[in-house]
């Protein structure tokens, strides 16, 4: 089955959950909203506690620089990617959230709960915690309920 038309299945079982009073929550609003999620993916570039990257998967810089926050080696905070990160959703759910493909060379998109953007598996950031990621659609809601906003 496509990516549309598990969408599109998607779409009009929330329909019915909603005719049933037994409406599911709607996508994060950084998924839908591309300026939204822009503003919070910069703000956790440039925040000095965040630092999300690298912006160049190959900026060999950055590694070191965050291996020397966290006090550790290089190879050991290449490990420790959005991809594992505790906050990092990949649920079928939020597959239907993301309004494009979740998927390239690289790694794939997640949505993370920290910091709420769009961000890739092969990135991180200094709040990285171990214990990702969300595969389920029940851990996804889970997330979103403690971060209403």
């Amino acid at each position: 089955m496509s990516r549309l038309q598990r969408k599109k299945i998607y779409m009009i079982e929330r329909a019915n959950k909603r005719v049933l009073g037994e409406a599911e929550m709607d996508c994060p609003k950084a998924t839908q909203d591309l300026k939204l999620n822009t503003e919070n993916r910069d703000k956790a570039i440039e925040a000095e506690y965040i630092k999300y990257g690298p912006l160049n998967l190959s900026d060999e810089q950055y590694w070191v620089d965050l291996a020397e926050h966290w006090k550790t080696d290089v190879e050991v905070a290449k490990k420790s990617k959005c991809g594992n990160c505790v906050a990092f959703d990949i649920s079928p759910r939020m597959d239907d959230c993301m309004p494009g493909p979740v998927s390239d060379d690289d790694g794939r998109l997640g949505y993370c709960w920290m910091h709420h953007f769009k961000c890739h598996s092969a990135r991180t950031c200094r709040t990285w915690a171990a214990g990702g990621p969300i595969k389920g659609d029940k851990i996804s809601y889970e997330w979103q309920e403690k971060n209403k906003q």
